[in-house]
């Protein structure tokens, strides 16, 4: 003869208790959640700018030529494609080296979609020389936007009003790019911050 086994589940009372605690848990969570998602966001934006910045420098120094990228509204990828200071694309393409040369557009990239809610502000064109370096170009041949180097170093400003991390790229006259956390000083114990 056998036992009757003693078998025991959940009770209605404890599962709706359990069920509780974790609504409970998902609602303090979630408003750090929705930060971190829109956090994800810019830092996805800063990538992409600091990726295609790095691919121009390296571009001009393997074609041993100035290449420029610059901002555009436009998704198309083509030789006309026209620069746009609040652009959410990038394009890179050579320049020019004497009057009526052909240009080649080498590639072009998305910083962020327009309803992320992501916004760059920044220069509108990069140049750099055959050695990788920023220079100045009054008309790298894209539409009357010249690269500047007012100041040195191009800065740009990667913010989300949704999030709460706003980030910066920044690329040094000689060329070196980098990501940095403005809401910090680069130090030895802050090698994400920002030069002051």
């Amino acid at each position: 003869m056998h036992a009757p086994r003693n078998t025991r589940g959940f009770s209605l009372v404890e599962l709706m208790v359990a069920v509780a605690l974790l609504a409970m848990l998902l609602g303090l969570a979630a408003p750090s959640f929705a930060t971190w998602i829109q956090n994800a966001k810019t830092r996805t934006a800063s990538d992409a700018l600091q990726n295609g910045l790095r691919l121009a420098q390296a571009e001009a120094v393997r074609r041993h030529r100035q290449m420029v990228l610059f901002r555009t509204s436009d998704p198309a990828c083509t030789n006309a494609t026209a620069p746009s200071a609040s652009g959410n694309f990038w394009v890179l393409r050579t320049v020019a080296m004497v009057a009526g040369e052909p240009v080649t557009t080498v590639q072009c990239g998305q910083l962020a979609e327009a309803s992320d809610g992501v916004s760059v502000t920044g220069p509108t064109a990069v140049c750099f020389s055959g050695i990788g370096r920023l220079v100045t170009n009054t008309d790298p041949g894209i539409g009357g936007t010249g690269c500047s180097l007012a100041g040195g170093t191009q800065t740009f400003d990667v913010n989300n009003p949704r999030g709460d991390r706003p980030l910066k790229v920044m690329v040094a006259l000689a060329g070196s790019v980098r990501m940095c956390d403005p809401q910090r000083v680069l130090s030895s114990s802050q090698p994400d911050g920002c030069p002051s």
